[in-house]
């Protein structure tokens, strides 16, 4: 009985080494422009700022290290700690109110239906108004001698919608937010909307589900990633306000509209003291990054 040799496994043959080291070189010269933006605007700038906060460097004047005073200082400032609080205040009303609204838009133009696409682009057209114009635009509405608010709400009674309190002045703020974003965000919503299968609510609808529970156990789930995007858009942008009250209320009433940002603003060009903005700037970004680490944890979490 002849014994057969087993049969040996058919290895193909591997790309020389030259080759590879060719494609290596062709991948880091397509990713070189790209690094290279990255690293001048923002990777170089980001530790200029690191640097600067840890030395008293006024803007006019040679810097001298002083660190960590610019970070021990920071507990003692009270406009600091006055636009902390309120920054969170508005950061919680603008989220609440501006997701509730986009995501309510984006549900009403959701199905085809005659009318739909014109809903679609009066709703996204004030994202086309660049925020600086629109905050104008609101500041000549809201104006206390010409603005047209005061002469169809207020009627013969005066108010004061940018400056007279600081509900009015946050309102004011809060509503040109909402005119300026909702549809943005409702189109990011509509979209993740439109990726869920037609064929998972009409199982459901034939399951007995009532709009509710379809909406509950169906959409809300399967839209978890869009809405985690929507949120850290909406949160991201709300601490780093400040058009709107810089045109608007100038953070008045008394510091009462004043944001984070306003703050480094005032640090750096009114007091002149670029080392204390930069302390500011940098514990932000720190609280940003936890921020969006945490929530794409959570993301993780459950789409797992």
């Amino acid at each position: 009985m002849t014994l057969l040799a087993p049969a040996r496994p058919t290895v193909l043959p591997s790309a020389p080494p030259r080759r590879k080291r060719n494609k290596q070189w062709i991948g880091a010269l397509y990713a070189a422009p790209t690094a290279f933006v990255v690293g001048m605007f923002f990777v170089v700038p980001l530790g200029l700022v690191v640097w600067m906060s840890l030395h008293h460097w006024p803007l006019l004047g040679a810097p001298t290290l002083n660190a960590p005073e610019n970070y021990a200082g920071l507990g003692d400032d009270e406009l600091l700690r006055t636009a902390v609080w309120f920054t969170l205040k508005y950061t919680v009303v603008v989220t609440v109110l501006l997701f509730a609204l986009s995501f309510g838009l984006a549900l009403m133009v959701q199905h085809r239906r005659r009318g739909v696409g014109l809903l679609r682009t009066a709703f996204f057209l004030p994202a086309a108004v660049g925020f600086a114009s629109a905050s104008l635009l609101f500041l000549g509405l809201l104006s206390d001698e010409i603005g047209p608010v005061n002469d169809l709400l207020a009627g013969d009674a005066y108010v004061s919608w940018t400056s007279g309190s600081p509900n009015t002045a946050l309102g004011s703020a809060v509503v040109l937010v909402l005119w300026r974003f909702a549809g943005f965000n409702m189109l990011i919503l509509l979209t993740g909307l439109q990726a869920i299968p037609l064929d998972v609510y009409e199982a459901a609808r034939l399951d007995g589900a009532t709009r509710f529970q379809i909406f509950r156990r169906i959409t809300v789930p399967l839209m978890r990633p869009t809405i985690a995007l929507v949120l850290t858009l909406m949160i991201t942008g709300s601490l780093l306000a400040f058009d709107q009250f810089w045109i608007l209320t100038r953070g008045g009433p008394d510091n009462s509209t004043t944001s984070l940002v306003m703050v480094i603003y005032r640090e750096a060009f009114i007091e002149l003291d670029l080392g204390s903005a930069a302390a500011i700037s940098v514990v932000l970004l720190g609280v940003l990054v936890v921020f969006n680490a945490i929530q794409l944890g959570v993301l993780r979490r459950r789409s797992q």
